[in-house]
């Protein structure tokens, strides 16, 4: 008998780093060091630092996420607005 192919749900996923960031387009590289130097911030406030409009640092945010390098949370001070943290160091 053969050992038991291990499946894509037992697989940890991969530690996301620096690397993951180098495709992601100019705005995604700007929001992620801005996240690098400040720490948590909201939506509106990475929009404030970065000078980009804010469907650019959304999508930016989207894009980041995708491949896992930035967690997002909902603020206590205010239940309407995501809290976003850069997950690599």
């Amino acid at each position: 008998m053969s050992a038991p192919e291990a499946t894509t749900a037992d697989a940890e996923p991969a530690e996301a780093d620096w690397s993951a960031v180098q495709e992601l387009p100019p705005s995604a590289k700007l929001v992620a060091k801005v996240l690098e130097y400040d720490g948590t911030l909201t939506q509106s406030q990475l929009a404030d630092e970065t000078l980009l409009p804010p469907r650019t640092v959304r999508y930016a945010l989207n894009r980041l996420e995708d491949v896992g390098v930035v967690d997002s949370r909902f603020s206590f001070a205010d239940a309407r607005k995501r809290i976003y943290t850069l997950t690599i160091e």
